[in-house]
């Protein structure tokens, strides 16, 4: 079962996707809102979630405090879910779901987006992940934050100009990244 963890929205529970997401655990995600918390405030943040799957990053986020999140799933039973999902909290104002891919989404939007997490499905390459990483840096706020989530035996991913890593953390089979952007060298 997923479930909200903390804020406007605690404890409602998130619909799965059958066969099509692997959720990020409960524990992993109070992990990853306590390492942000730790650094920066929530309140007001403009989140994207790619690679959403239940759309419980975002959406937990937007339980948090922020402002708004676009959680991006390709795949459609997916995206319904997440659409359902939004719906159970009652967050429509504030969540948009948009069901394409990670890369066409990054290709048309302009951001800025202080908080985007990428939760790419394991079989997804450091390569592929790498390109993402490098689509996303213009679409990034000054300082914003990047959370990547990848399985413990993926490899690791080149890191673009513009993002620096602040500290990796394993769960499990999970690794998360947490990263953050940085002014480029002149």
């Amino acid at each position: 079962m997923t479930r909200i963890i903390a804020g406007e929205f605690r404890g409602r529970r998130l619909g799965v996707p059958a066969d099509t997401t692997r959720p990020t655990s409960d524990r992993v995600r109070e992990a990853v809102f306590s390492m942000l918390g730790a650094r920066t405030d929530l309140d007001g943040v403009r989140v994207a979630d790619l690679y959403a799957g239940t759309g419980a990053l975002g959406i937990e986020a937007v339980s948090r405090g922020a402002e708004s999140s676009v959680l991006v799933e390709a795949d459609r039973r997916a995206a319904k879910v997440i659409a359902d999902n939004v719906a159970v909290c009652q967050a429509g104002r504030r969540v948009r779901v948009v069901g394409r891919s990670v890369e066409s989404f990054l290709a048309s939007t302009a951001g800025p987006f202080d908080l985007v997490f990428i939760d790419p499905p394991y079989d997804v390459t450091s390569d592929d992940v790498a390109a993402v990483l490098t689509m996303l840096v213009p679409a990034l706020a000054d300082d914003a934050w990047v959370v990547v989530e990848r399985g413990s035996r993926s490899g690791p991913v080149e890191l673009p100009v513009g993002l620096e890593a602040v500290v990796d953390k394993k769960y499990g089979d999970s690794v998360v990244h947490l990263l953050q952007r940085v002014d480029s060298p002149s």
